[in-house]
């Protein structure tokens, strides 16, 4: 996930700021002083190259260490926070996750092309790791930004998407020190001393228990080892308990881990079974490791029911690790209204946390981004009906390991589905969404349940948006796992359609490259081979509009060989279509001549399966391919094909723009005479049909003809004519 907060509305124009995201430092955030205090050293510090009477080419790298649920995210965002209140970074702060839920790195270029969304900057299409960091380094270029690099494996990872200026430092979040990135300056991050570590269990528990039993809450405060997110969760599970006292969750992280399920009061029989509160959950008394994150976790757990419970674990299943009602409600396959329910009680034990826009860390142990964050009792984001979350990243291992012991391969594989099925119903009606009203699509989504549906165009492109993470991340997932493709399928052509719709081609291209990578994928594996050509072709239109002739002539002749082992099945149209591919792709390469022998073999197959509109425009490609190539004779030939092709169809503007490419030929082959005539010919039909622009080239050209043919009367009054036009 990537975060920016201040993107400009134009690249080259001032940023403006985004809704939600303070600048000014956190008055929430407590404790680690002495770090922030070394990181503003650091940033303005020299570095070796600069003493060593070097100018520095790239930008400094700063380093916060430490492991997960020690609050490392918390203080890169308070210190970029800072840093923006003293005018550091005017451009704003760039933050990208560099780990997937579940612990697999994030490519690089995948990396680069999230920081690229958001800048704001154009996406290329199907780049690699290299073209896509070259995109990111010269979007960077005169932006003051500081870009947060979060939870990085390796050095690899951060080396490749260091800016080549220093005007945009870079902070790395990451579980050690990296070696390979030179001249980081390393700040460590653990534990909270006891007084801020107190001050957070004050804040989730209250006041008032805290300072009644203080010896308690030291007592508690040292059982999860002063690890802020333990503390959240132990905060947490005290907020959910009013009744309880500070010992008795004193007892549950200190005590023989269980066997005996941790103490908590008798369920009421009204509460809702996905609420927290009410009978232990099974699985609180499963032993997933005996540190304090681990007790403070089962301590957590056991303030829910086991319906709850099992909500919760299913969390990790979602993609992206990003979830809102709906898909909770498809993971668990309760009702919507349930889950939403299930989410604002883990959102108060601090098993989840809100993650519509960048938080405030609620203290220094509250990270935001891979770490715990939620303190209890934060509130769910504002203006959302379906707010998204997010599990914590230090407890994303200890639910999949109690996914592992507790669901069955065939039920995670079934809640899999729920959510796929689910994501294809939401892509339809925000696709027709952007649709008129009383269109068929607009009509069929009417049909839709209501919690399904989007009120208007506005806010289905923000879904859209706040959701493309979790959505494309769904699409990977699905066509990596192989055991939905049937799913996978529709989900890929149901996110194109609603990109397209919002987007458009254009905007969209970049995603439009990787789904149809992952179509490729599908189609091969299921021997699709229509399916196949189709999205080579897509893939190699893309690579030939980058300039990736090579690559395009390559995927075009893929396809064709697909298309051709179809046999008595292929596809006429797909047929055509790749050979005339292949033709443009040899004309974009600057070999006219082998365009002009594949557009004609495009031609003999739209002959053979009398494909009027595909002979028009085909006699005219194979006109220019000739006239590329200096074969005057074959070129007139082809044009006047064309025209003839276009007065059988009735088009009047292909056929007058044909009858000027007549005129043009015989003027290039030295026919001047032949040249003046024809022009007249193409005037006539540029006038009947309207087109003033046309008319006034042809004017212009029969101003030079007549010239050459020691007309000059003729040839001011066509150029006089054609100015006019213009």
């Amino acid at each position: 996930m990537t975060e920016l907060t201040e993107r400009a509305a134009d690249p080259a124009g001032p940023p403006r700021p985004a809704a939600g995201t303070p600048s000014a430092p956190d008055p929430a955030f407590l404790g680690r002083r002495r770090e922030l205090a070394g990181l503003r050293a650091d940033v303005g510090r020299a570095g070796l190259d600069t003493m060593a009477g070097r100018p520095s080419a790239r930008a400094r790298v700063l380093l916060i260490a430490g492991r997960p649920g020690t609050g490392r995210t918390a203080l890169a965002l308070e210190f970029a926070r800072r840093v923006r209140a003293d005018g550091g970074c005017p451009d704003g702060v760039l933050r990208v996750v560099l780990t997937d839920p579940g612990g697999d790195p994030v490519p690089v270029e995948r990396a680069a092309r999230e920081l690229l969304e958001g800048l704001g900057a154009p996406v290329p299409p199907g780049a690699d790791a290299d073209e896509s960091c070259e995109a990111l380094r010269a979007a960077l270029t005169g932006r003051r930004v500081l870009l947060i690099l979060d939870d990085a494996v390796s050095a690899e990872q951060v080396i490749e998407l260091i800016p080549d200026h220093r005007d945009c430092p870079v902070l790395v979040v990451a579980r050690g020190p990296l070696t390979g990135v030179a001249d980081v300056r390393p700040c460590t991050v653990g534990a909270l001393d006891q007084h801020t570590a107190l001050r957070l269990l004050a804040r989730g528990a209250g006041s008032t228990r805290i300072t009644v039993d203080p010896r308690a809450a030291e007592r508690l405060a040292e059982a999860c080892a002063h690890l802020p997110a333990a503390l959240v969760l132990a905060a947490g599970w005290l907020a959910a308990n009013p009744d309880a006292a500070v010992a008795r969750a004193v007892r549950a992280m200190t005590g023989p881990v269980p066997g005996d399920a941790v103490e908590t009061s008798a369920p009421d029989e009204s509460t809702d079974p996905v609420d927290p509160g009410g009978e232990t959950a099974s699985e609180s008394s499963a032993d997933s490791g005996d540190g304090p994150l681990e007790r403070a976790f089962r301590l957590a757990l056991s303030a829910l029911r086991p319906p709850a419970a099992r909500v919760l674990r299913l969390l990790v299943l979602a993609p992206a690790g990003l979830v809102d009602a709906h898909i909770a409600a498809a993971l668990a396959g309760c009702s919507v209204g349930a889950a939403r329910r299930a989410l604002r009680g883990f959102a108060l034990l601090g098993l989840v946390r809100p993650a519509d826009r960048p938080p405030p860390p609620t203290c220094a142990g509250a990270p935001v981004g891979t770490d715990a964050d939620t303190a209890a009792g934060r509130e769910e984001p504002a203006g959302d009906p379906w707010p998204l979350y997010e599990v914590p990243g230090c407890l994303d291992p200890l639910l999949r390991d109690l996914v592992r012991r507790h669901e069955r391969p065939a039920d995670v594989l079934l809640a899999r589905a729920r959510v796929l099925e689910r994501t294809v119903r939401r892509l339809v009606a925000c696709r027709a969404a952007a649709e008129p009203e009383n269109s068929p699509a607009r009509e069929r989504s009417a049909a839709l349940p209501s919690t399904l549906r989007f009120l208007s165009r506005e806010e289905a492109a923000r879904w859209l948006d706040s959701r493309l993470p979790s959505l494309t991340a769904a699409v990977r997932l699905a066509v990596v796992d192989g055991e939905l493709d049937t799913l996978a399928r529709r989900l890929i052509s149901a996110l194109a359609a609603a990109l397209i719709a919002h987007r458009g081609e254009r905007g969209a291209a970049a995603h439009l490259y990787d789904l149809n990578e992952l179509v490729l994928e599908v189609a091969e594996r299921q021997g699709l081979d229509g399916e196949r050509a189709a999205a080579l072709l897509d893939l190699g239109d893309m690579d030939l509009a980058r300039g990736r002739t090579g690559a395009a002539l390559k995927r075009y002749r893929t396809a064709l060989e697909t298309l051709r082992g179809l046999g008595g099945l292929g596809i006429p149209p797909a047929m055509g279509r790749a050979l005339e591919s292949i033709a443009r792709a040899h004309a974009e390469s600057g070999d006219p001549q082998r365009a002009a022998d594949w557009y004609g073999r495009a031609l003999s197959r739209a002959q053979a399966t009398d494909d009027h509109d595909a002979r028009a425009r085909l006699h005219g490609l194979l006109g220019e391919a000739h006239a590329l190539a200096g074969e005057w004779r074959p070129a007139l030939l082809s044009w006047r094909a064309a025209a003839a092709a276009h007065r059988r169809r009735g088009d009047p503007d292909g056929y007058a723009l044909a009858l000027a490419e007549v005129a043009r030929t015989r003027g290039c082959a030295g026919e001047f005479e032949e040249a003046l005539r024809a022009g007249y010919d193409a005037l006539r039909a540029a006038r009947a049909a309207g087109d003033r622009r046309l008319e006034a080239a042809v004017r212009l050209r029969l101003a030079d003809d007549a010239q050459r043919l020691g007309l000059p009367a003729d040839a001011r009054a066509h150029r006089r004519a054609g100015e006019a036009l213009l």
